[in-house]
């Protein structure tokens, strides 16, 4: 398929997506505001906003420890496994196996996003 012709079909996608968004955009956005009701702060002023934030940013900076506990704990447990490698199954190994390999897609993904979705790097 030539390219101006995939442009053509893309613009066309893109113009119908955005005519369904402004068709039913403030119906969801009404929806979705009175379903989560309850984590609406009123009055819904910039130092309520701004509390909120330092609130987040410190709860998330008193959540460092116990990531870093758990993240040792873990650590721990792999060099145990690595140690009683001989005692390992195949579901152990499978499991291993499986997470190497999404590890190494995700990043190929990213690479591939860092490149601007092309393949060789190259633009066309």
């Amino acid at each position: 398929m030539a390219l101006p012709s995939r442009l053509a079909q893309l613009q066309a996608k893109a113009c119908e997506a955005t005519r369904f968004a402004a068709k039913h955009g403030c119906a969801y956005q009404r929806s979705l505001v009175e379903k989560n009701k309850k984590y609406v702060v009123e009055p819904p002023t910039i130092e309520k906003c701004q509390e909120l934030s330092k609130q987040l940013f410190y709860t998330r900076l008193a959540s460092i420890p116990g990531r870093c506990e758990a993240f040792w704990k873990e650590l721990d447990q792999v060099k145990q496994l690595w140690r009683n490698r001989k005692d390992l199954n195949v579901e152990h190994a499978g499991v291993a196996a499986l997470f190497g390999i999404e590890l190494y897609a995700w990043f190929c993904i990213g690479e591939i996003v860092g490149r601007g979705f092309t393949l060789t790097g190259y633009r066309v």
